[in-house]
């Protein structure tokens, strides 16, 4: 069996986080999604016994545009996922991309200790940076 080296999480992740009320409008988070450039945002927690929600466009496609709501009268936590999936900067991508395997998820948030949110991850991140993957193959 091959060894591969330890790649932590915070060193393949995006380290940019937007976060929205879960009170707000779709309508803003859409607004928000297109002036930040980001398919996804953070829906902050009310408290710290509170979890972390997650918007994400496909929620937004799901929920509101192709069951024919209005976005400025639909609020983020109506269509967010909550509680959503935390993985610790410091943990092998190995185990990180069995997690999201086991529970058929694209991407997680990522937090320090103190759970604090320092960045999303998604399989796609992982997979591509996985040892191994390199070859001088040809690209096609």
């Amino acid at each position: 069996m091959t060894e591969h080296a330890y790649i932590k999480i915070a060193d393949v992740m995006s380290p940019s986080v937007r976060t929205i009320d879960a009170m707000a409008t779709v309508a803003e988070a859409i607004g928000l999604m297109r002036e930040k450039g980001v398919s996804s945002l953070v829906v902050e927690r009310r408290d710290e016994s509170d979890e972390f929600g997650l918007l994400v466009v496909a929620d937004i496609a799901r929920e509101v545009i192709a069951k024919n709501r209005a976005p400025e009268r639909v609020n983020v936590y109506e269509v967010m996922s909550k509680p959503v999936l935390t993985l610790n900067a410091n943990m092998n991508i190995k185990y990180a991309v069995r997690l999201l395997s086991q529970f058929a998820l694209s991407r997680a948030l990522v937090v320090t200790d103190s759970r604090r949110p320092v960045g999303l991850v998604t399989v796609r991140d992982m997979v591509l940076r996985y040892p191994g993957g390199e070859t001088d193959a040809p690209s096609g």
